[in-house]
């Protein structure tokens, strides 16, 4: 009897091998735990988490929570002391295997950027990295990076004369500059100037899309990562809490530690929502400052404005009734003053 051998199209090897690579995990940690001096109180505790390739996915958490130290166990600064963490299906291996530690395909740039030579100009720390056996694509290269960064007026000057966020820059050009697949973020922004702070922002943004890097930052700040990240992780006690975009955490968190960590909201129990106008068999209702609505009613006018505080093109007015307190924002700035009284409308509020 003769078989016959099935005839197999080389597109159908593509495919194959195209299925394969969807399978794989580009980064992941799988039931990793990491804990100080015995101390379960401490580090992280069995997470579980996927990095997709090209976004940006901000961890986010309260000081303590284990933020750093899940990324430095996603970049091989640290070894789990239960689990794995790989890459692209391969194991990262920690500093007890690896000389140098750190992942070879990807880059860490923390708050104190260490690793720059600060008696060397800001050009010199940049190119340095790259080796001299073609020197039109090293300056090439630089330049590029010189510009993305928004450092090029800087290229002259010693890194010893920047200020912190100028060194934060360099830092970002400097680890961009061999094209890592990871960059990892650890409060990349506290040196940076709040008027800066965006711009530096914007550019990592740009290079996400126009490279395909991936980024993975930790902050503590709701501002950075409520406009920068297209994935959100909320760590708390060294374990992961709730993720995804950051406008559905931010509109709708399943928990009151997420609702508070992303918006400056007032925390109210039933007898104190009852106030407000808010009938609840829930225990605690979060009320964000942009869902308290100041009404002009002549009738009704039974909450005192406490407080008034500048915030720029709007104002926070703190409101208090009966104990309670309220912060509301007004756009109309200058309509109210200490000692006044209005009436109030919750637009929305979240439960649990």
């Amino acid at each position: 009897m003769t078989f016959l051998k099935p005839r197999l199209l080389p597109g159908f090897f593509v495919l194959c091998i195209f299925a394969l690579m969807q399978q794989t995990p580009f980064l992941e940690a799988v039931s990793v735990t990491k804990n100080y001096d015995d101390s379960k109180a401490s580090g992280v505790n069995n997470i579980s988490i996927s990095i997709e390739p090209g976004k940006i996915t901000a961890i986010v958490g309260e000081s303590g929570s284990g933020k750093s130290t899940l990324l430095k166990l996603l970049y091989g600064l640290l070894s789990p002391d239960e689990g794995t963490v790989s890459f692209r299906g391969e194991e990262i291996w920690g500093p007890e295997i690896k000389l140098i530690p750190g992942h070879d395909s990807m880059k860490m740039v923390t708050q104190h950027t260490d690793d720059l030579n600060l008696f060397a100009t800001v050009y010199e720390n940049i190119a340095q990295l790259l080796p001299n056996t073609d020197i039109e694509y090293k300056a090439s290269e630089t330049e590029k990076h010189l510009k993305q960064l928004n450092i090029d007026r800087l290229r002259s000057k010693r890194v010893f004369d920047l200020s912190g966020g100028e060194k934060q820059r360099v830092a970002i050009a400097r680890s961009l500059i061999k094209k890592p697949e990871v960059l990892l973020l650890d409060e990349p922004f506290n040196q940076v100037d709040a008027s800066f702070r965006e711009g530096l922002q914007q550019n990592i943004r740009t290079i996400v899309q126009e490279t395909g890097l991936t980024v993975i930052l930790v902050s503590h700040d709701p501002a950075e990562v409520l406009s920068m990240a297209d994935e959100l992780v909320v760590i708390r006690n060294g374990e992961i809490v709730e993720s995804g975009s950051p406008e559905e955490l931010y509109r709708q968190p399943q928990m009151l530690y997420t609702a508070k960590l992303l918006s400056n909201r007032t925390i109210l129990n039933n007898e104190e929502a009852l106030l407000c106008g808010i009938k609840t068999e829930k225990e605690v209702v979060a009320v964000g400052p942009e869902n308290v609505i100041l009404t002009s009613s002549l009738t009704r006018k039974d909450w005192t404005v406490k407080q008034i505080l500048f915030k720029g093109f709007f104002e926070d007015v703190i409101l208090e009734k009966d104990g309670v307190t309220l912060r509301a924002t007004n756009l109309e700035k200058g309509r109210f003053t200490e000692g006044d009284k209005v009436h109030i409308r919750i637009s929305s509020y979240l439960e649990y």
